[in-house]
């Protein structure tokens, strides 16, 4: 009987207790889990982790041709003192550091392995993308008392928003933004053939101090024509018909000329933009054939997609913050602090 119940014991021993501890012990997976646990471990091992965002982007300095790396927020100092005047109000200031700083990296998320235009880096120093100058190139462009007295207003502009973007709908967009619209922004859809919600025609008012307001570019008849000529050899174009021979087709929301007619053949307004150098497709062309010039007046300065540079600062004269200049120009948007892990 003593050896029956050391028997009884053993059995117990191996049949309940054992198999308990080793429950707890290990952590069982079924089969069909631990092979995919073993897939996904094995693309691991094979694909390396992506660096994460260490605050600095790359950039292509147009004016040497080198690649150079340096730190976003530094970065954004020098495009905001290149692309805005250090005299306008701290709030515009800090309405284009936002602008400059989510137009970077927005940049930098799309065009990872480079630009087409410049598949060194995403980003350049020329205005094909941001203008960008560094400090030394910003003494001698200026006055000998501008660090003195702008730079640290162009650092608080800076500092004071730092890591703010603009997202529409949790995605960060591509903020545009121009010198002068003219009273009136445009339609993305308009200008790039690209329907962007952010981008939106609105009003833009307080322009009326800015330069390029207004400007005038005047010609004889002949320079005129000869230009066209040149561009357009086709055309029956002379001093007698001028006025017939051009004639406008279309105009977008905000008054731009979108196309028009040159003897029948329609070509788009930024054709003759370009053709003449005028600061936008704002024009009005005028021919008096008594002394033989043609005027050609333009209202604004650049594209007019997205912020007003001059309007912004007209804003933040008459009392608006930098989230409400950005918000009126970027329709829907919304300002949050970037997500490194969006990076």
């Amino acid at each position: 009987m003593k050896k029956i119940g050391i028997y009884t014991i053993v059995v117990l021993v191996v049949t309940i207790f054992i198999p308990s501890i080793i429950v707890k012990t290990f952590n069982f997976v079924p089969k069909e889990n631990r092979l995919v646990k073993k897939i996904i471990k094995s693309q691991e091992e094979e694909t390396p982790p992506e660096e994460e965002f260490d605050g600095h982007i790359i950039v292509y300095d147009t004016r040497n041709q080198q690649v150079i790396e340096m730190p976003l927020e530094e970065y954004i100092k020098g495009v905001v003192a290149a692309e805005m005047p250090a005299e306008f109000h701290i709030e515009a200031l800090k309405a284009q550091a936002i602008a400059s700083r989510t137009y970077a990296i927005s940049r930098t998320l799309k065009y990872i392995e480079g630009h087409p235009d410049h598949i060194e880096a995403p980003l350049c120093t020329g205005i094909h993308c941001q203008a960008y100058l560094t400090l030394e190139e910003l003494n001698n462009l200026h006055p000998k008392d501008w660090e003195e007295k702008y730079w640290s207003k162009i650092e608080k502009a800076v500092d004071s928003t730092k890591g703010i973007v603009l997202y529409y709908r949790d995605e960060i967009i591509e903020p545009l933004y121009h010198s002068t619209s003219g009273g009136m922004t445009e339609d993305a859809q308009d200008v790039f053939a690209v329907d962007l919600p952010y981008l939106k025609s609105v009003e833009s008012p307080y322009e009326e101090e800015a330069p390029k307001f207004r400007s005038l570019v005047t010609m004889t008849g002949d320079e005129f024509i000869n230009i066209l000529l040149k561009k357009y050899p086709g055309s029956n174009i002379t001093k007698d018909n001028l006025g017939e021979k051009i004639k406008l087709v279309e105009k977008t929301k905000s008054g731009r000329i979108k196309k028009l007619a040159i003897d029948g053949s329609v070509i788009n307004g930024r054709e003759i933009r370009e053709l003449f150098d005028l600061n936008s497709t704002n024009f009005k062309i005028t021919y008096n054939p008594k002394n033989n010039i043609v005027d050609i007046e333009t209202i604004g300065y650049g594209h007019g997609v997205g912020m007003s540079q001059w309007g912004a600062n007209g804003m933040a004269k008459n009392d608006k913050d930098y989230e409400e200049i950005l918000k009126h120009y970027y329709t829907g948007v919304e300002l949050q602090q970037f997500a490194m892990d969006d990076f």
